[in-house]
This record gives C-alpha cells, structure tokens and sequence, in this order.
C-alpha cells in the first residue's frame, strides 16, 4: 500500500515510518497540514496517518476538508489526546480509526491491515487466492499446507492485487504501492518481483496485459 503519514514529532515519525516500510509498504512521511495537503493533492494514497496537533493547525480540520471533497481514502487518527470527546470528534469528522499514544507498533499494523480490509470489502483476515491460502493478517501464504515464503515487496506486490482482483494495474501504479516519494527505482523493478511472484504462486495466477500492465485472475 502507499501511506501518507503526518506526524511532526521526528522521533515517533521516523520508527513508525521504519515500522510500515519493513513489511512491505510505500510511506510518505510529512510534519504539517500544508505539505500532508499538497502530498493529497498529487499523490492517490491508500491509507493516511493523521496526527492532530501539528505545528499549522489541527489535523481534524485536515480530515473534514479531505472527507467535504469526497474523498473516500481511510484515516486512522493518531494522537496523544485520549479524552471521549476527543474520539467522538474525530469519529464524526470522518476517522475509520482512533489510536491513543503512545501505542504498540504491533497494534498499529493491525489497524492499518484492519481498515485496509473493510475498504477492500472482505473484512474476513482468511481469504482463498485460486489453490492459495492466504492470511492477511500474518502475511502468510500456503498451498495444500505447505508455506510459501514471499520478502515484504514481493508480499507489497501481491497485496496490491489482491486488493484489486481481475483489475489491470500499470506498472506505475505498482511502482506507487513498493515506493515512497523520491525513492529510486530500477526500470525493470517491477518486471523482477512480478517473475519471482510468478515462480512462488499458481502457474498463470499473474497475466501480462500487453502494454497495460498485470492482472490477478480473480479470487
């Protein structure tokens, strides 16, 4: 997934960045209300990160712009202020989720792994991928009980198709799901991690769409 993270505390913002990026997902890390805007404004993401106090203002005014738009993109709140009505604010504002800091790393990946599901419809952890066995949850694959051992980009790679089954998926759009802004990236990067997919799971479960990019058959 690519992730928007705003948070301006450069501690908590740099292990909770290392946290997301080790498994496997893009994060896009910014300290104020005015870069969090312009990052939304060029870039589609597919979770957003919100701190509420922040050195430009308050980031419920953020989310109430963000969800005015229509913009239908899930945040999950993060923040020091643990008070009922603060929950209710951001709720109501348009907030999937609300986490109290300080918070355990472990809990926010099950958030962002939670929410990200509810969004793409099947909130069940357990789903079926063709002979496949699949727990979202654990990043674990197996084939009639046998595991198959993916890196966190090749699971990054899998999950953004997973997410969109029978859907083509150009090969900058899967560049945006492994990649942060300004990273560097090879020309045949993704070429590589979609041939060593294809070697780890079902025979055919890739197709190359000539000159559109790849597909997953459907789940």
């Amino acid at each position: 997934m690519r992730l928007l993270l705003v948070e301006d505390a450069e501690g908590l913002g740099e292990v909770i960045r290392d946290q997301i990026s080790d498994e496997g997902h893009a994060v896009d890390w910014v300290n104020n209300l005015s870069h969090a805007g312009a990052s939304l404004q060029n870039t589609q993401y597919d979770l957003i990160l919100l701190d509420l106090m922040l050195p430009d203002g308050n980031g419920i005014d953020l989310l109430k712009k963000i969800r005015r738009s229509g913009e239908t993109t899930p945040v999950i709140i993060l923040t020091a202020r643990d008070q009922l009505s603060d929950r209710i604010a951001g709720l109501n504002a348009g907030a999937d989720d609300y986490l109290v800091k300080p918070f355990d790393l472990s809990e926010l990946s099950a958030r962002i792994a939670a929410v990200s599901r509810r969004y793409s419809g099947n909130p069940n952890p357990i789903i079926k991928v063709g002979t496949l066995d699949v727990d979202l949850n654990k990043h674990f694959i197996s084939r009639e009980g046998v595991a198959i051992n993916l890196t966190a980009r090749e699971w990054a790679l899998f999950e953004a198709f997973i997410q969109h089954p029978g859907n083509v998926l150009s090969k900058s759009q899967l560049e945006d799901h492994l990649y942060a802004f300004g990273a560097e990236i090879e020309s045949n990067t993704i070429e590589v991690y979609v041939s060593r997919l294809r070697k780890k799971l079902d025979k055919g479960q890739l197709e190359t769409v000539r000159g559109l990019g790849y597909r997953m058959r459907s789940l």
